[in-house]
C-alpha cells in the first residue's frame, strides 16, 4: 500500500490503545527568547521516549497471525529497536533487534529488558541491516524499516493529526530529517488538511541527507560526520519516504553542532525537558535564525526523541554553555612574585565572573621568570560579559589569548 490520509486516519484510532497522545504546548519562556509564538510537540514523552512507537504499533499491528507467530527484525541504532521491543512484547510478537556494535549500552539493555533478542553486528546501520536481512532468509521473519515501510510512515502521520486539533492557527511546524519518514507522514496529513501550513524540515549540516537526495533527484548515499543528533544520522533517506516529502515539504534547512547542542540546553533549561539532539534540532533552526520569515509567527516544533546518553547529556551541557559564552578557558600572563594571583582573582571578581579553575605554568610559559601563565576557567553570564570581563583584564595588564 502507498500511505493516504485516510489510512492516517485509520491509524490514529488502531493504535490508540498504546500511544499517547501527547501534549503541544505554547512556551512563553521560547517567545520571549526568540520572537516566535512556538508550540512544542513533547514526543519525547511517549513510553520509550520517542516518536517511533506510532509507526512500529501501526506496523505489528497489521502483521498476519503466521507473521505475529514468527517475529519481526529491523536494524537500528537505537529509538527503533526500543519501540519495537516495547510493543512488541506488549502485542506478544516476537521481536529481534540487529544494533551496531558501538550502539549506545544503555538502549542495548532496555531492548533486553523488553524481550527483544539483540544482535549486536557492523559498525553502522547498513551493516546491521545485512544480519538483519539473513534473519528474514533464515528464520522467515518480517523485516521492518525504522522510516521507510508504508504503515510506519502512516504511524508517524497520526502526529500531524493531533498537532491540527492542538494547534489548529498554526502558521509552519518544524521537524527534524533523518531517513524522513517522520515529515513524510506528518506533511501528509497537515498537507491535506490545511494546503497553505508550511511544512519545514531540519537537518543536521554532518548528517545533510535529505538535502543531497534534493539535488541528486532521488536518494543517494552520503558519507557522514559524528553529530549530536545521532538519531537523524542516516546514511540515505527512504526512497518512498521522499517520494511523499517531495510533494509535502516547503523548505529544508541545515543546522549545526554548536546549534543543536543551544538547543538541547535552552530546553532543559526554559522548558525542563530532556531532549536528544535530533529531537532539539526543530528548535536549533529558530536559535540560528535559519526561518527568519516565522518572526511572530505560530511555530509547531516536533521534540521527536528524549533517548540521550546521561554521560554524553553532561558533556552536551559543558558544551552548549560554552557556544552560549557562559564557560570559557583563556590563558594571560601574571607576575610570579606574591600578589600577582590575588590582582588576578581581584579583577575577575570585580568583573562578576566565577573562577572554575586555575592552572599554573611555569615552566613552558617564558623566559621571563619574574612571569607565570596562568590558565583560567570561568563562568560567565553570557559572550558579552565574557567579552568585557577580557576586556577588563586587558586593561590591568593581563591580556587574554
Amino acid at each position: 500500500m502507498e500511505p493516504s490520509f485516510d489510512q492516517i486516519v485509520a491509524a490514529r484510532s488502531r493504535i490508540a490503545s498504546g500511544i499517547l497522545t501527547t501534549p503541544c504546548r505554547e512556551s512563553s519562556a521560547l517567545l520571549e527568547l526568540t520572537g516566535y509564538r512556538v508550540f512544542t510537540k513533547l514526543e519525547y514523552l511517549q513510553r520509550t521516549g520517542s516518536f517511533k512507537e506510532r509507526g512500529a504499533r501501526n506496523a505489528l499491528l497489521q502483521l498476519s497471525p503466521e507473521q505475529r507467530q514468527r517475529g519481526v527484525v529491523a536494524a537500528s541504532a537505537g529509538n527503533h529497536a526500543l519501540a519495537l521491543s516495547y510493543h512488541g512484547r506488549d502485542l506478544g510478537i516476537p521481536v529481534t533487534v540487529v544494533m551496531p556494535i558501538f550502539s549506545p549500552l544503555v538502549k542495548q539493555s532496555r531492548c533486553r529488558g523488553y524481550g527483544a533478542r539483540v544482535e549486536l553486528f557492523g559498525q553502522n546501520i547498513g551493516e546491521a541491516k545485512e544480519l538483519a536481512d539473513e534473519f528474514v532468509e533464515k528464520e522467515g521473519l518480517t523485516y521492518v524499516h525504522g522510516f521507510d515501510s508504508a504503515e510506519v510512515i502512516v504511524g508517524q502521520g497520526t502526529i500531524g493529526l493531533e498537532i491540527m486539533e492542538q494547534v489548529p492557527d498554526a502558521d509552519a511546524v518544524l521537524i527534524p530529517i533523518g531517513g524522513a519518514g517522520l515529515i513524510a507522514g506528518v506533511g501528509l496529513a497537515m498537507k491535506t488538511m490545511r494546503p497553505g501550513i508550511e511544512i519545514i524540515g531540519v537537518e543536521p549540516e554532518n548528517a545533510a541527507t535529505y538535502t543531497a537526495a534534493m539535488k541528486h533527484g532521488g536518494p543517494v548515499l552520503c558519507g557522514m560526520k559524528p553529530s549530536l543528533a545521532d538519531g537523524l544520522s542516516v546514511p540515505t533517506v527512504g526512497e518512498r519516504a521522499f517520494g511523499i516529502a517531495q510533494k509535502v515539504v516547503d523548505s529544508v534547512v541545515q543546522v549545526d553542532e554548536e546549534s543543536i547542542a543551544l538547543s538541547i540546553l535552552r530546553l532543559l533549561e526554559l522548558e525542563k525537558g530532556v531532549v536528544e539532539g535530533g529531537g532539539a534540532s526543530s528548535l536549533a533552526a529558530i536559535l540560528a535564525n535559519k526561518v527568519p520569515h516565522l518572526i511572530g509567527k505560530t511555530v509547531v516544533l516536533i521534540l521527536c526523541g528524549g533517548n540521550i546518553d546521561p554521560a554524553v547529556l553532561g558533556r552536551v551541557i559543558e558544551y552548549g554553555l560554552v557556544a552560549d559564552g557562559r564557560l570559557a578557558r583563556f590563558r594571560t600572563v601574571i607576575s610570579d612574585r606574591p600578589g600577582g594571583l590575588a590582582k588576578l582573582a581581584a579583577v575577575l571578581a570585580e568583573s562578576g565572573a566565577s573562577v572554575k579553575q586555575i592552572i599554573h605554568d611555569r615552566a613552558f610559559a617564558s623566559a621571563d621568570v619574574s612571569t607565570v601563565e596562568v590558565e583560567c576557567t570561568v563562568e560567565t553570564r553570557d559572550l558579552n560579559h565574557l567579552n568585557a570581563v577580557k576586556e577588563m583584564l586587558t586593561q590591568r595588564g593581563m591580556e587574554c589569548k
